[in-house]
């Protein structure tokens, strides 16, 4: 059996081995492949019979050049790049991981939070620029400093990462409340409080996203939105870009009324030199590495490789589009 891993380096820069796939079969690792020139993938692939991709579409195109394609697996909880009507079409299953990064991703939502209160990289470069041994005084911050317990945390998506981020917001003795299609019983016997969107804007102090792109959230963090919202709020995005429009978010940055934001993903990724976010005040950005501890991507080998064993023995698991 041939597999191929499209664009693996992501997932496994080193420091994981790829040996739990290659018992499978004659395995062929690419450490990445064109995003947009579908050549690129049909080339690779070839007559394999089993495609892994993170971020490599998988498109009509390349499903009818690649014939020999019985089985797609996706190296994140995302599938949005592969056409899984049409591989349902095909009757090929399309299998994905869908937990890996709860604590992972909860926990970096609240480090871009805290470097939000506190600014601790910018302070630390400073004392290593002689800003502190030349200080008048003992000590000094160039931001305000701002203490989260008493304050409310707002989370628009209450999955198993939403879940995680409010059960450390509230060992910070801060309030939750959340907003979600779903009402999960166990989670409101916890205290956590389910509200509308609109009363989470207007009660929160931080808004945190951690909801999948559907077409109710695109774009939910707008103008409208954020005028909804309390002067000075913060705003928390490391789910997905296209929630916020960059512009309406830069300018409520700009203008104060939002005292500040961090991002770990943005409309379009790589980011471009033209994103209004690189431009407003307040703003930390980082590269979609939320999900990038050893720890996670090593569980998304393990359910990858547990995937495939599934297909093999006739029984795929993680379907997307039974």
């Amino acid at each position: 059996m041939k597999i191929v891993v499209l664009d693996g380096y992501t997932e496994n820069p080193g420091d994981l081995s790829w040996d739990g796939l290659r018992a499978f079969g004659d395995l062929t690792v690419y450490d990445r492949s064109s995003l947009t020139d579908p050549k690129d993938a049909i080339n690779r692939i070839g007559d394999a019979e089993i495609v892994f991709t993170n971020k490599t579409p998988i498109t009509k195109e390349v499903f009818d050049a690649c014939p020999n394609i019985k089985f797609i697996a996706v190296l994140a909880t995302g599938y949005n790049v592969v056409d899984v009507a049409y591989a349902k079409e095909k009757g090929i299953p399309v299998s994905n991981v869908p937990t890996y990064g709860t604590d992972s991703v909860s926990q970096f939502a609240i480090a871009l939070l805290l470097e939000l209160c506190h600014h601790i990289g910018h302070h630390s470069k400073t004392v290593y620029e002689g800003k502190w041994q030349n200080h008048i005084d003992w000590c000094y911050w160039d931001y305000p400093l701002i203490e989260l317990a008493g304050k409310t945390m707002g989370i628009i998506g209450f999955g198993r990462i939403g879940h995680r981020t409010g059960q450390i917001a509230k060992a910070l003795n801060m309030k939750v409340i959340v907003n979600d299609g779903f009402k999960n019983p166990a989670f409101e016997a916890e205290g956590f409080e389910y509200v509308d969107r609109d009363t989470l804007y207007a009660q929160s102090d931080v808004v945190v996203l951690h909801c999948p792109l559907f077409p109710d959230t695109m774009g939910m963090i707008n103008k409208e939105s954020i005028a909804k919202m309390k002067d000075g709020v913060m705003i928390i995005n490391n789910s997905r870009g296209p929630l916020v429009v960059e512009q309406d978010l830069c300018d409520a940055l700009n203008s104060g009324k939002v005292a500040g934001a961090a991002v770990d993903v943005v409309a379009t990724e790589p980011i471009k030199a033209d994103n209004p976010l690189l431009k407003a005040k307040n703003c930390i950005i980082t590269p979609h590495m939320s999900w990038g501890a050893k720890e996670a991507r090593q569980r998304i080998m393990d359910i990858s490789v547990a995937n495939v064993k599934a297909f093999v023995d006739g029984n795929p698991q993680n379907v997307v589009n039974k």
